[in-house]
């Protein structure tokens, strides 16, 4: 599966955003869809995963109640709605696909390209 992800940009802290992540050549519903972020000088961390029914999904602690991962099977598309941003949540945020749930990179096979999410306070 191929995946590209977009919806990044400049947003004042205590903003909201809301990610895309669009994918083509593959049965989207084979697999399961994460978000990843990596800010400046960091290693990359799981952000929230979703299964292919969209009934189960796992957040970090850091962004629970905060951040909502959902997708559309139907528009073979994922979310990231990011609310009451904060200067710790800038950072290039990736999505990837795997063959189940997982918070785990190593799990992910394939990866979008990353968008940018800034946060200005």
């Amino acid at each position: 599966v191929q995946l590209q992800a977009s919806g990044g940009g400049l947003v004042q802290a205590g903003g909201s955003l809301r990610l895309s992540c669009a994918a083509s050549v593959g049965t989207f519903t084979s697999y399961a869809l994460g978000w990843f972020r990596q800010a400046p000088g960091k290693e990359r961390e799981f952000v929230a995963a979703i299964d292919w029914t969209g009934r189960k999904t796992y957040s970090a602690n850091s962004v629970k109640g905060q951040f909502t991962i959902s997708r559309d099977n139907a528009e073979n598309t994922m979310y990231l709605q990011m609310n009451s941003l904060k200067s710790e949540d800038a950072a290039v945020y990736y999505c990837a696909a795997a063959p189940f749930i997982s918070e785990s990179a190593t799990d992910f096979g394939s990866w979008g390209q990353g968008t940018l999410v800034t946060v200005s306070s």
